[in-house]
């Protein structure tokens, strides 16, 4: 859990070298990504191990207010590609954009505070729920009232009587929807969701996707969500991308994902 915690304060906290801050890059790298809330183009990374392309030219637009589901085959680079959207690995110059900037040319810690990430495996930091919820936040100085973070459990689908609650204590479910509250406290305009139901039983599984949906129609939120199970991407997507060894392979309505033409991608669809 140490490893998992470590990640997610990277999310909330660190800067990566070479960063531009915000004022210097206001206006900065505006006008190539237009027209989407986030444009991917010919995004490449290599594996550092091997010098195995992960990532081969990927190109892809998400437009606002939508939830775009990235699903295909284990090792096709689906996690790395989400990782590069809020610099969690640092993309190329000019290859990821987030409304017409371009995102290597923004302060990374205002970045991720638009781009909030929730990870495959819930992990909590010592103390209250209260105390989990109120970290992003509090790292600028603000606090939120017993109020706010009652709300944002609300919106996670949680019981708002938890505050008080050690995080120790929480279930798995639990602790992923109080993550979830976590990234909201720092008002995203974008969330990453990285497998976020893989760990977790049907009722709590159905929970997250309620929230996801709901919170998509209340506060317009762009979702970009990898996952292995179809049949959850077709439920709550509005968008799928395929990728299949590092590249976009087609991008689908989920109602006509039968029709993919691929022939690996409809292998992957025929067997899910």
């Amino acid at each position: 859990m140490g490893s998992a915690a470590e990640e997610v304060r990277e999310h909330l906290l660190v800067d990566v070298d070479g960063g531009i801050t915000a004022t210097a890059a206001a206006g900065a790298g505006a006008g190539a990504g237009a027209g989407a809330k986030i444009r991917v183009q010919n995004l490449t990374k290599r594996s550092e191990a091997t010098g195995e392309e992960i990532l081969r030219g990927v190109s892809l637009d998400v437009p606002a207010g939508v939830i775009v589901g990235v699903i295909g085959p284990s090792g096709s680079g689906k996690s790395t590609l989400l990782r590069a959207l809020n610099r969690l690995w640092e993309p190329a110059p000019g290859s990821v954009f987030l409304d017409a900037h371009d995102i290597c040319r923004l302060d990374v810690l205002a970045l991720r505070r638009k781009v909030g990430m929730l990870f495959q495996l819930p992990a909590m930091f010592e103390g209250t729920v209260a105390e989990n919820v109120r970290f992003g936040p509090q790292l600028r100085g603000k606090k939120l009232s017993d109020a706010e973070v009652q709300k944002l459990l609300s919106l996670a689908d949680l019981d708002p009587s938890l505050v008080s609650r050690p995080a120790s204590e929480l279930s798995v479910g639990q602790a992923q929807r109080v993550a979830l509250a976590r990234t909201l406290a720092n008002d995203p305009e974008v969330l990453l969701l990285d497998e976020p139901t893989s760990a977790l039983d049907p009722i709590s599984t159905q929970n997250i996707e309620e929230a996801i949906v709901r919170l998509k129609k209340t506060r317009g939120l762009t979702t970009v969500m990898v996952s292995h199970s179809v049949k959850q991407i077709q439920r709550i997507a509005d968008l799928v991308c395929l990728l299949v060894a590092g590249e976009v392979v087609e991008v689908l309505h989920p109602a006509n994902l039968s029709h993919a033409q691929h022939p690996m991608a409809r292998r992957f669809l025929e067997l899910s």
